[in-house]
């Protein structure tokens, strides 16, 4: 199997959980602010992470190598995840979505300076391509700006720092170290944001399901997503998410209402296009052994 497939199936379970955590983001962001909400999600994810890896015998995989870099990756996320959250309650999720996959452009442009990795020309097209779609989708209106959209244009180019550091990351460290830095690290700053005000609200009974399934869709998204950047570059991997704007349109359809715009229909497959041009590209290059062997993460001692 070829590392472009192999991350693609990664991104299908990224692409399910994403979209889960969603719906339940949205159930819960009437009774708690986004701080609150990542508080409680990044503390299931933590149970998660210590209870799944002591099962299976690799907490000793946990390293305390490169905190400096697992620092700038987590609060690069938590800040774009706050953002996402406090846009989903604003702005219909399509828009969400749509504005929040400019991070792949983002990706595609940094990681040649923070990643080595080269922009070659069908990248830079199929980046083009994709950006034209998303603006099919979103339309924005420069003359009034909706704090939903710019919270959610905000949050994609955090989402890119995040993905570019986790590349980074997986060159040198485990999956589940990299998770379990991520929850503890996240953990604390939503202690410190959301008790800023000296106030933590508690959960309702009600709303402790959909926080288990944010938990849950969280860690298993960027368990799915980590995978799929070990084993491809992040200019490839970033832009195969976008297959969530067509599954969260019809979400948004059925559960919310939300009309399923003709444009949203025109923009997803311009970006599904952007998608395949890519994947061909990517495809179509002969790779060498040695481009092989720095593409996969290095084992890190027990």
């Amino acid at each position: 199997m070829t590392p472009v497939l192999r991350a693609a199936l990664w991104m299908t379970g990224a692409i399910t959980a994403f979209s889960s955590m969603a719906v339940a983001g949205r159930m819960v962001s009437v009774e708690l602010d986004t701080f609150e909400l990542m508080l409680y999600r990044s503390l299931i994810g933590l149970g998660l992470v210590l209870a799944v890896g002591g099962a299976f015998g690799r907490l000793g995989e946990i390293s305390r190598r490169q905190l400096g870099l697992h620092a700038l990756r987590n609060v690069c996320h938590f800040t774009g995840q706050n953002l996402w959250f406090l846009a989903l309650g604003l702005i219909p999720m399509a828009q969400v979505f749509a504005l929040e996959f400019t991070s792949p452009i983002w990706v595609a442009l940094l990681a040649p300076a923070i990643l080595g990795e080269r922009l070659t020309p069908t990248r830079a097209l199929a980046a083009f391509i994709g950006f034209l779609g998303i603006l099919l989708v979103a339309r924005p209106n420069p003359a009034a700006l909706e704090p939903g959209a710019m919270a959610a244009a905000a949050a994609a180019i955090c989402f890119a720092g995040s993905a570019l550091f986790t590349k980074r990351l997986t060159r040198s460290q485990s999956i589940v170290s990299i998770l379990f830095w991520l929850t503890a690290m996240q953990t604390v700053l939503g202690l410190a944001c959301a008790g800023i005000d000296g106030q933590i609200a508690w959960p309702s009974p009600a709303a402790w399901v959909p926080l288990t399934v944010i938990g849950l869709a969280g860690l298993t998204a960027h368990f799915c997503l980590t995978s799929a950047l070990s084993v491809a570059p992040a200019s490839i991997v970033m832009p195969l998410d976008f297959l969530r704007l067509p599954v969260i349109a019809l979400v948004g359809m059925v559960l919310y209402d939300e009309p399923l715009d003709p444009m949203v229909l025109v923009g997803a497959a311009i970006i599904l296009g952007a998608n395949f041009l890519n994947l061909r590209g990517e495809v179509g290059r002969p790779r060498h052994a040695g481009q092989e062997n720095r593409m996969a993460p290095r084992r890190t001692s027990r």
